[in-house]
């Protein structure tokens, strides 16, 4: 049983979760109806509602056409409501030497590609995938030199970014300040990076909810929202 409807905070992933994955990062669609769909649910979950992501912000806005309250950047950027300032944690950036490796690589394997972030960057091998394996070993040799960084592992890509920086603690920022303040975290997502904002949420008498054990799609996340918004109450997951 997920908490009472007027006790919850809604935390979503983006890519996977809310969105179809797409061959790069760019290319992804938002679906008719889904920005109302969040509008309504944003309204009457009394504002506590928040995209949890390892997105940069304004790439999130672009997607959505609609301020939210964001966690972007795997916790690297916060923004706890729709009209309030980013923070970012004192956390460090990569060394500018990691980032021309990375651009290397990327130019090396074609199909591939290196999104940069304030205080990361991921290379993604969906257009590759025989690269996969090299990116690792290469990103994993810089990592293992500088203890403040981690290599995470996500749907066809390898991601460096700063230790300290994930959506566990995205989740524990954003949930202890209002509209999110006293109410109970479901996190949806669907990939290792998610399983952080999922324990959390568990861990604080929410839900943390798998799309693929739970919905099937991001398309069963998006229909099982939509029955939200309409009824005003959680329909039965699974």
């Amino acid at each position: 049983m997920l908490p009472a409807f007027s006790r919850t905070a809604l935390l979503l992933d983006l890519d996977g979760t809310l969105l179809d994955i797409a061959p790069t990062p760019d290319s992804v669609v938002v679906p008719p109806g889904l920005t109302d769909t969040l509008r309504t649910l944003r309204e009457a979950l009394g504002g506590a509602l928040a995209i949890v992501t390892g997105r940069a912000i304004p790439v999130v806005d672009g997607f959505l056409k609609f301020p939210l309250a964001v966690a972007g950047e795997h916790g690297g950027a916060l923004r706890a409501s729709p009209d309030g300032a980013v923070e970012r944690p004192n956390l460090p950036s990569p060394p500018p030497a990691w980032l021309a490796r990375a651009e290397a690589l990327a130019g090396a394997y074609p199909g591939a590609l290196l999104e940069r972030k304030a205080r990361g960057f991921a290379l993604h091998f969906r257009l590759a995938p025989e690269a996969g394996t090299v990116f690792r070993d290469e990103l994993a040799a810089l990592v293992a030199t500088e203890p403040g960084f981690n290599l995470l592992s996500g749907l066809m890509l390898w991601e460096v970014r700063p230790a300290g920086a994930d959506k566990g603690s995205a989740v524990a920022t954003l949930m202890a300040r209002p509209p999110f303040l006293g109410r109970l975290p479901v996190f949806i997502g669907d990939d290792v990076t998610d399983e952080d904002g999922m324990r959390v949420a568990r861990a604080m008498g929410g839900a943390g909810l798998r799309v693929d054990t739970a919905f099937g799609s991001p398309a069963g996340v998006r229909a099982w929202l939509g029955r939200a918004a309409e009824s005003g109450d959680w329909p039965p997951v699974g």
